[in-house]
């Protein structure tokens, strides 16, 4: 297999709705481009001596004008959707995250974002990292090009990062940062078998990782400036859910209301970020349009309609307040001064023909047909790591990358850049699940992921 790699250290020193998730297959590009610094230059601010962290975080909503709707079969707007960022800054270097209430979003568009980012904070570019929190009740964001709504819809997600941007530049001040772990059980294993093979449902059995993730940062008075929680479950509880007045609504679902109720708790000053975990076999244990299956596992679909808004609310409030209470137990001591780093990296593995499974099969051909550079994202602050990927992992992949890892406190990310399909574990190939069958991955490229980014977090 073939490694790159490169690493930018802050040194406190000195449509089906999947398929425009194909594209990242080339994310790998991106990330190398954007590489730059030599083992000497690393190796020289290793021996810096450290300075105190800053932090700041902004927030905006995307504004959906009645003129841009209908939009990718979207017809009216339940909650908005939002920009969130974090901007970190250590002695002369400053890292950014930018998360947003989208399924996925175009690499044009990511281009557009860290142009705006790295003018408006200071941050170079290939510290910029974008991700979504994978809700998917928000129109594809599709290239300028391709109509006049997909051009509007790209303006408001810039005019939404510039002003969030802006909010946390402005808001940048000494921080500390503390990190914790808490439980919550509102995601529920997807994979079921039917008469037909493997497919989607509520598999109470089957592998989920419960935790929540938090990391809180505050000033240098205790006071909080942002919450980040690590989750790993889809926001998909009104996914293609149409109401009674045949409206297809827009909302940031699980994610959106969680985040919701912490920024609530706050007074809304604190910027909540939901980063989205191994998502890949995670689903919301209840969906307003959900697959049911009878005592001979067959299979079916039934739609609560505006039913549905209750199952989010709870769902949104359940997840919300476990991070509000891990929130409350972290101490941030004053006088640490945290090492930040961002580490960008990439494995070379297998592909196969990405597929658009429709329903469960008992036959499916996994031969693989080519290959594909798969980035690797790592931020770590302090004692704690965040790692991601582009595809959306399953719970097996994260768990082994979290008992592997040599940090106390390691989130698992998926959705980074501009998204990709599944990348499945190896028991999905031989049940031919559907996150096998999506995925432009073949059999044991997951399992070779996970690997290498036991070397990188053994390295850092």
């Amino acid at each position: 297999m073939h490694y790159k790699t490169n690493e930018r250290e802050m040194d406190d020193g000195g449509i089906h709705r999947r398929s425009f998730l194909n594209g990242s297959l080339a994310a790998a590009a991106t990330a190398a481009s954007l590489a730059g610094g030599t083992a000497a230059a690393q190796a020289a601010q290793e021996t810096r001596p450290t300075a105190a962290l800053r932090a700041g975080a902004g927030r905006a909503a995307i504004d959906f004008p009645s003129s841009l709707l209908p939009l990718d079969g979207f017809t009216t707007v339940h909650d908005d959707l939002y920009v969130r960022i974090l901007v970190l800054e250590s002695g002369s270097h400053r890292v950014a995250l930018a998360v947003l209430d989208l399924t996925s979003i175009s690499a044009e568009a990511i281009a557009a974002m860290r142009t705006i980012i790295s003018k408006s904070s200071g941050v170079a570019p290939a510290d910029v990292v974008v991700t979504v929190t994978h809700t998917f009740s928000a129109p594809h964001v599709q290239a300028a090009s391709s109509s006049t709504g997909a051009a509007q819809y790209v303006e408001q997600i810039k005019q939404a990062t510039s002003t969030a941007v802006a909010a946390a530049v402005k808001g940048l001040r000494p921080a500390r940062v503390g990190f914790g772990v808490g439980e919550c059980d509102v995601n529920v294993n997807r994979d079921v078998l039917t008469a037909d093979g493997w497919w989607l449902g509520t598999a109470e059995a089957g592998p989920s990782d419960k935790s929540v993730g938090v990391t809180r940062f505050d000033d240098a008075n205790g006071r909080p400036i942002a919450v980040l929680c690590n989750y790993s479950v889809q926001s998909s509880v009104m996914m293609e859910s149409v109401m009674a007045s045949g409206d297809l609504p827009i909302t940031a679902d699980l994610a959106g209301a969680a985040v919701q109720h912490v920024e609530d708790q706050y007074d809304g000053d604190v910027v909540g970020f939901f980063l989205v975990g191994s998502c890949g076999d995670q689903a919301p244990q209840f969906r307003s349009k959900r697959y049911t299956i009878d005592k001979d596992k067959n299979w079916s679909q039934v739609d609560a309609k505006d039913a549905g808004w209750i199952l989010l609310t709870v769902q949104g409030e359940r997840l919300g307040t476990e991070v509000v209470r891990v929130a409350q137990t972290i101490k941030t001591s004053p006088g640490t001064r945290p090492m930040v780093r961002l580490h960008t990296d990439s494995v070379t593995v297998a592909t196969v023909p990405a597929g658009h499974p429709t329903g469960p099969v008992k036959t499916y051909d996994f031969t693989p047909t080519g290959t594909a550079e798969v980035p690797i994202w790592v931020l770590k602050i302090g004692e704690g790591v965040y790692v991601g990927v582009s595809p959306e992992l399953s719970t097996d992949t994260a768990l082994d990358i979290k008992k592997h890892s040599p940090f106390a406190h390691t989130a698992v990310m998926s959705m980074l850049e501009d998204g990709a399909k599944n990348m499945a574990e190896t028991r999905s190939y031989a049940r031919i699940t559907y996150e096998a069958m999506d995925s432009s991955y073949a059999q044991g490229a997951a399992e070779t992921v996970a690997a290498k980014i036991a070397d990188i977090l053994h390295a850092l």
